[in-house]
Formats: structure tokens, sequence, C-alpha cells
């Protein structure tokens, strides 16, 4: 068994939550080392919106800019409709001061800038996490590669199937929500009609279709949410039937039906929570974001609770 160097924090987890949790801690002078059990890092052809809350946190450790460059904001010309196309309201796309700091991303981009930002060496993938052990004065991270790391604290960030949640809080299982998410993203060339500056989402008996732009408006990105009577396997990447998903819009507004039908391939997401804890800190491991409290992508705040955490707990361990 190797033992590798011993870092004040070990981030485990090389996703949103991990990535910029590592990023807030070195920001504030903190040694941290992140491990994901990936051979390497990278999200899979989907967009994340990111609401005024989570972009401050962005901007707080420096990466504003690199929003802004890869992101595509959205903005005024928002919209709810009804399944048919009949408009209902404008969608707030500021915070209550008036700014609009909101943007659709690419996950992949975000990924890498928020990778791209932490120094060289800080990120080991290819490393499981199997196993963890804490004393009084240290913990201790154990890999499937043979590895291990010891730290002064261990962040969990290793998503809604945890392997160190165990650690903190009796086993449960996830709720299956009783839906799933059909998503993937278009190539704007491919619907030149459809605004990259706009979030809008039509909504329908039991079923509703959201998109918005990524990639600085090279992509749209687009996911539908209908409800499924058997539970299936939670996963980020699963394939999906493009004519299953084109069949559960039928009859709505001919603009869904026409960005639907130059979709060749689609993820199917199974849609999971769990039940809140009851703590999510045990001695020298802590929950962040999914692994702490996962939540519906209803309101687009999954990825920004994950940063808020990331932003306070770094606070709290050098303050």
């Amino acid at each position: 068994m190797t033992m590798q160097k011993r870092p004040g924090v070990a981030v485990v987890g090389g996703g949103i939550g991990g990535l910029f949790a590592a990023n807030a801690l070195i920001a504030q002078g903190m040694e941290v080392s992140v491990y994901e059990q990936a051979p390497a890092l990278g999200e899979v052809g989907a967009g994340v919106f990111l609401t005024p809350n989570s972009v401050r946190q962005l901007q707080r450790v420096g990466l504003g800019p690199e929003v802004e460059r890869r992101g595509a904001r959205v903005g005024a010309d928002s919209r709810y409709f009804r399944h048919d196309g009949t408009p209902i309201a404008p969608v707030q796309v500021t915070d209550s001061s008036g700014w609009n700091a909101t943007f659709g991303m690419h996950r992949a981009d975000l990924i890498e800038l928020l990778a791209a930002a932490l120094p060289a060496g800080v990120v080991h993938t290819g490393h499981r996490c199997i196993g963890f052990s804490q004393t009084a004065d240290r913990a201790k991270v154990s890999f499937d590669n043979g590895a291990a790391a010891e730290a002064d604290v261990v962040i969990a960030t290793d998503g809604i199937h945890s392997e160190l949640r165990q650690y903190v809080t009796p086993p449960s299982r996830p709720v299956f929500h009783g839906s799933v998410a059909y998503r993937g993203v278009l190539p704007h060339r491919r619907v030149p009609h459809w605004p990259t500056d706009a979030w809008l989402m039509w909504l329908g008996k039991g079923k509703h279709f959201l998109t918005f732009p990524v990639r600085a408006g090279e992509l749209i990105n687009y996911v539908g949410f209908v409800p499924a009577d058997e539970e299936m396997k939670e996963s980020w990447s699963a394939p999906g039937d493009p004519d299953v998903l084109r069949a559960e819009f039928a009859g709505w507004d001919p603009r869904i039906g026409s960005l639907l039908s130059q979709v060749q391939a689609t993820f199917r997401w199974a849609l999971y929570d769990r039940e809140p804890l009851p703590t999510w800190t045990r001695g020298r491991l802590t929950l962040l974001g999914d692994a702490a409290h996962p939540m519906l992508p209803f309101f687009a705040q999954g990825a920004a609770q994950a940063l808020e955490d990331g932003a306070v707990l770094a606070r709290c361990l050098t303050g």
C-alpha cells in the first residue's frame, strides 16, 4: 500500500461541488487534495443553470470572467408557457437588487474551468473510495487502487450514492420520485430559430419541458420531465429513446416538436431524492452537496447549493 502526502483537507469526489470546495479552500490558504474515482474528469453532454447566488460564489474565487466567457447569459425574454405555447409569465433572471447573473453552462465546461483553476497536482483521478477511519487527530481514506490519504479533514462530495455517508449517518435508500428526465444538447445551427438568450419552460399535466442556451449560445440544452411507473437506476448517462421522447410531447407547442425533430440521441435520468439527514458531520468527516442534501432539479439549485456549501465550509474551516 502506498501512503500519499498528508493534506490539510482531502476532498472525495471531483464533481462540481468537490472542485469548487477545493477552489474555495485554497483561496483561504489551505492545502487540499481532490480524489475522483473516474479515470479522468468530465461530464456527459448536458447543461446546468447558474443563478445569481451560485455565480456570486464563483466570482468570489476569481472565476466570474470564465463563467461569462463560457456560459450563455439569459435575459428578459425568458418565459413560462402552457403546453400549447400560450404565454403564462416572464421568468425572473435577476436577484433582488436587479443584478442579472443568470447563465446556462455546459456541465463539462463548468467542470473544466473549476479544475483548471486548481494548482497542478491537486486532483488525483482513478481513486475510488472504499473505506474511511479516523482518530482524535487524523482521518484516513482508503482507495481501491491500494492508495490511502490522511488529512485533518475529509469532505465527502461523492454524490447521492456517497460511499462515505455511511460513516456519518446510518445507511438509507434514495427515494424514487416517480419521474424521469430526458436531456441533451443540440447545436444551435440545427435549430437556428431558437433564441440564445432565454430560459424557456412549457408546463402541462404531469410533464414539463425546458430549454436554455449553453456554451455561449453554441448549444441549446433541453430537458423533458415525464412521469414513470417503474423505478429505474439513477444515472446521469443512461441512453434514452428519442422517439419515446418525441411521443411524450406530441401535440405540445409546435416549437417543441421542431426542436425534438432534430434530436438523434438523448440521455434518460431517473429522479431520486433522500429524506433530510439529522447531521452532515461526524468528527473529521463532513458531507457536501448531493452527499448531504440531494434535491430534485426543478428549481435549478442542486449545483448552486453545492457551491454555497463549499463557500461556507471554507470560511468555517479558516475562521
